[in-house]
């Protein structure tokens, strides 16, 4: 994304008569912020459907550019990384959720379309269970998903035990946060943030400068569950952000899982409703996980390869449509996310080829929008 893209990109964010929705019609409509800033005062001419509130709207745009200037200069001189929606480092998962930022900041090293992302989530009133549940359950997805990427969002409780333990074994970790890049909250989580940075990285949609606001808090919650495979919920009591994010994952078609807990603590009840009233699963250990998600260690990974799709088979399809037939063959089975993000497919591009594999009878859908190769 260019510098001026980007300028544009951040002064139309700043447009407070601006709504999410009202901005990705815009820049879906128009191809780029840029188009958007250099008809802005014709847009009328070059896009019909523009209501008199975004004519207004864009007229105080230049007002807002002065802001993303000095936004700009604070990136560059902080290394941080501004990504547009369009932007090929921008998470893949995220850019298909309809309410997606149209710009994040980005201060990090890892990949945010890793192959394989999990989002830990649950209270800030965490317990010994709850740690020994971060620890173990990082622990054993190290063991059989080395690739997989940890998301969550820096809070007390559980989001800080599941970046440290994240850490301890060596996986990278994300910190989606409420606020611009020019401080850390809490404070006290400065030391693991800073680690992170080298080892993952921090992620938010709002610029330097942005006040701590508990409305906020409630918005990143849709970064962590929509850039992520599935949102695992370690402790949650009845009521709070981590239910907010399985509800919103929920919304996403994303897997939910939620760890069980005794009956009458208050730290699990939430967690027990998710499981209870079927809007997340079972989760015990990573075996059934990554089962049930369709990840498979490297070892297996060959093997299914082995017995594959041969090139023969291949021969008869279109160079996309073996892009998926590959990336299908590597898996028992493949959730249409992962899958637009292994074969580098857009979504809507997707689905439509995997319609027209079906029809082959090639692929088959199964449950939970998930694909396998037609046996």
């Amino acid at each position: 994304m260019t510098e001026q893209e980007t300028l544009y990109m951040m002064a139309l964010t700043r447009v407070p008569a601006l709504n999410l929705t009202g901005l990705h019609v815009l820049i879906e409509e128009m191809g780029s912020a840029t188009a958007v800033y250099e008809n802005r005062k014709r847009m009328r001419d070059v896009l019909s459907s523009a209501s008199q509130n975004t004519l207004d709207a864009l007229a105080s745009m230049d007002s807002h550019l002065a802001r993303a200037e000095q936004e700009w200069e604070f990136c560059q001189q902080n290394h941080i990384r501004p990504l547009g929606l369009h932007d090929e480092s921008y998470p893949q998962r995220l850019r298909d959720c309809p309410d997606a930022p149209v710009l994040l900041y980005y201060l990090g090293t890892s990949d945010l379309n890793a192959t394989h992302i999990v989002s830990m989530v649950g209270t800030r009133q965490i317990t010994p269970y709850g740690k020994d549940l971060c620890r173990s359950f990082v622990h054993d997805l190290r063991e059989a998903c080395p690739d997989v990427l940890i998301v969550s969002g820096l809070a007390y409780g559980i989001d800080v035990h599941s970046h440290r333990a994240a850490l301890d074994e060596g996986l990278p970790t994300i910190g989606v946060l409420a606020h611009g890049l020019n401080q850390i909250y809490p404070t006290h989580h400065r030391a693991t943030a800073m680690q992170m940075v080298s080892q993952g990285g921090l992620l938010t949609e709002y610029m330097s400068g942005t006040a701590i606001d508990k409305r906020n808090f409630v918005q990143r919650n849709r970064i962590v569950a929509g850039m992520a495979d599935a949102v695992v919920v370690v402790e949650s009591a009845e009521k709070g952000g981590s239910l907010i994010t399985a509800d919103i994952a929920f919304s996403y078609d994303r897997p939910v899982w939620a760890f069980p807990g005794r009956i009458y603590d208050s730290h699990s009840s939430g967690c027990n409703k998710l499981i209870s009233t079927n809007r997340a699963s079972l989760l015990t250990g990573v075996d059934d996980f990554c089962q049930a998600m369709g990840w498979t260690n490297d070892r297996q990974r060959q093997q299914l390869l082995a017995q594959g799709v041969q090139q023969e088979f291949l021969a008869d399809f279109t160079d996309e449509e073996q892009r998926i037939l590959r990336a299908l063959s590597q898996a028992d089975e493949t959730q249409v996310n992962i899958l637009s993000v292994e074969t580098d497919i857009p979504m809507a591009r997707l689905t439509s080829l995997l319609f027209a594999l079906e029809m082959k009878g090639a692929v088959q859908m199964l449950t939970g929008g998930k694909y396998r190769i037609r046996h």
